[in-house]
């Protein structure tokens, strides 16, 4: 069980799990996989295949985490002020890879409070593709930042290497970055310079915290053990 310092999983809490989207990103298997970890950790836990319960400001109240893993869908308005309403008042949000980077690209004010949208994912060259997922599986590095040392979501890990999308994000300096990815410039790319995206961040709204990873494109990435443990640890950082 991943644990981090000053939390207490004596102490009931609930966890809302916002699921659904595209089914490449497999809502509901990735999310399975961390479910029973926040139950062990003291969570009464809810899932819901939309936002909805973000509209509902009297259940929102008694939420003290929001896991979520819903891709390229829509938010409506009431949704997404219930869920900056929700933080702002102290419930933790954390979610990785487009599950919450990629999440409702029709609304800005989501974007504002996640700090990083996905761009793209640069893949293989052209000549390699054969119109699949893999496409887009390149080898990369996440780089842990001096700042993530001591951190109690990052405190032990050090650089990892993966083969999986990479994500390109386009950010804000209000943003907590604790690791990073740089893509390079391959023969075939339009871009003429390297490109540095933060890779896990943390963000602070109202009296709420928010966590990002974005690797974890699959289960078999959100069972790498980094990926696995930087997640599991970033749930419990986020929770009120």
């Amino acid at each position: 069980m991943s644990t981090i310092a000053g939390f207490d999983p004596s102490i009931r809490r609930r966890a809302l799990v916002v699921r659904g989207g595209w089914d490449g990103h497999q809502p509901v298997e990735a999310t399975d996989l961390f479910i029973p970890f926040l139950e062990s950790n003291g969570f009464a836990v809810d899932v819901h295949d939309s936002p909805k319960p973000y509209a509902d400001p009297g259940y929102m109240g008694g939420v003290d985490l929001i896991m979520q893993c819903n891709t390229m869908n829509t938010i409506e308005a009431d949704e997404v002020n219930g869920l900056r309403a929700a933080v702002e008042a102290g419930t933790g949000l954390a979610g990785w890879h487009g599950g919450i980077a990629d999440s409702y690209r029709n609304n800005s004010d989501y974007l504002h409070l996640i700090g990083g949208q996905f761009a793209c994912h640069p893949g293989k060259h052209p000549d390699e593709r054969t119109g699949e997922q893999a496409d887009n599986y390149v080898p990369y590095t996440v780089n842990m930042l001096p700042a993530a040392a001591d951190h109690p979501i990052t405190s032990g890990i050090s650089d990892f290497d993966l083969v999986s999308e990479q994500y390109w994000v386009l950010s804000d300096d209000y943003n907590d970055v604790l690791a990073t990815t740089t893509q390079k410039v391959r023969p075939w790319d339009p871009w003429h310079r390297e490109v540095t995206s933060p890779a896990v961040w943390t963000r602070r709204w109202g009296q709420g915290r928010i966590f990002v990873a974005t690797p974890g494109h699959r289960v078999e990435v959100l069972t790498d053990p980094n990926v696995n443990v930087l997640i599991k640890r970033g749930l419990l950082w986020a929770s009120r």
